[in-house]
């Protein structure tokens, strides 16, 4: 089987494993001195954390976003679900478009400020994102 790695460095690693470890629903499958590894089924992922002493909270200044691409809404709305019953909410978006794509997703961040999106494509857009104004003061993937 053949998955996407993703290493992250973290400031706390307890704390990003209780965080990853409910977001995908399931638990390290090696955790060591200052590193843990997730090997996530559904999505495909390999999950890598690297404990890093000193690190500020949103130091991401490479990093865009993270996201999980689903298959429908249905799996979007179990997600909404699913964060809101772990109190992992941070932002729900229906019928957005963002990435000159229509979307319905929802938005949950880590401990260390890493905004991770679970969405799906309902259709193709020509603008890259249409400003909804709901007081939140952020564009599309931001």
């Amino acid at each position: 089987m053949s998955r996407v790695q993703l290493a992250l460095n973290v400031s706390n690693l307890d704390e990003a494993i209780e965080f990853y470890s409910k977001m995908f629903n399931t638990k390290p499958a090696k955790v060591r001195e200052g590193y843990a590894n997730f090997a996530i089924v559904d999505p495909p992922l390999k999950l890598v954390l690297m404990e890093q002493a000193g690190i500020p909270k949103g130091e991401f200044h490479h990093l865009n976003h993270l996201g999980v691409e689903l298959e429908n809404s249905e799996r979007v709305d179990q997600s909404i679900a699913r964060f809101e019953d772990l109190g992992l909410v941070d932002k729900v978006e229906k019928d957005t478009v963002c990435c000159y794509a229509k979307q319905d997703k929802v938005w949950v961040q880590s401990p260390d400020d890493a905004p991770w999106e679970f969405y799906t494509v309902l259709a193709d857009s020509p603008s890259y994102y249409v400003k909804i104004d709901d007081g939140s003061g952020s564009a599309c993937c931001s």
